[in-house]
């Protein structure tokens, strides 16, 4: 089965440890299966002043995620919570009023730190609004990456026998549970 995915990385930085980790995920794609990064940071911030007249930024974002099979979600963890940016990009997925692009897309959240938590607060607070938006989340496994500077280089490239089995094994749970709504 051929899937197109669309990823997005909740980090804004040059050398974002999440969008390594998507680009991570996006090199190890199981045959068939095409990861586009979305680029995020051109959005404007949400303004309801916009929604007569969509910015084509916004229009893009809205063509990305109609076209795409499933979504992928990568977070960074800042002060427990999910970033501005992500947010953003979601609030303009689910906007104007009653055109929800997300609506019934599996999905699924990743989420890495250099610290010891891995994002686990920011994934679940994310999980929140994937609920409210009707994206279909995979519940397990879940992703966090603890240290994440002890598992990639910085080029980002997979270091560990043990982190890269984690991507696969998480990549073959995610493909599964995209086929239960794809035909």
């Amino acid at each position: 089965m051929k899937l197109n995915i669309i990823a997005f990385s909740g980090s804004l930085r040059k050398e974002s440890y999440t969008t390594k980790l998507i680009k991570a995920f996006q090199k190890s794609a199981p045959d068939g299966i095409t990861v586009e990064i979305i680029d995020i940071s051109n959005l404007p911030f949400i303004n309801e002043d916009l929604e007569n007249d969509l910015p084509q930024t916004v229009k893009d974002l809205h063509e990305k995620i109609k076209n795409a099979d499933a979504i992928l979600l990568a977070t960074p963890e800042y002060n427990r919570s999910y970033s501005p940016v992500l947010k953003n990009a979601i609030d303009w997925g689910s906007r104007p009023e009653g055109t929800n692009m997300w609506d019934a897309k599996p999905a699924a959240v990743i989420g890495c730190s250099p610290y010891s938590l891995g994002g686990f607060g920011a994934v679940n607070h994310l999980r929140q609004v994937m609920l409210y938006v009707n994206l279909y989340t995979m519940q397990q496994p879940e992703f966090y990456l603890s240290n994440i500077t002890d598992s990639m280089d910085e080029k980002g490239n997979i270091t560990k026998p043990e982190t890269q089995k984690f991507i696969d094994d998480f990549w073959q749970a995610f493909v599964k549970w995209i086929e239960k709504f794809i035909q």
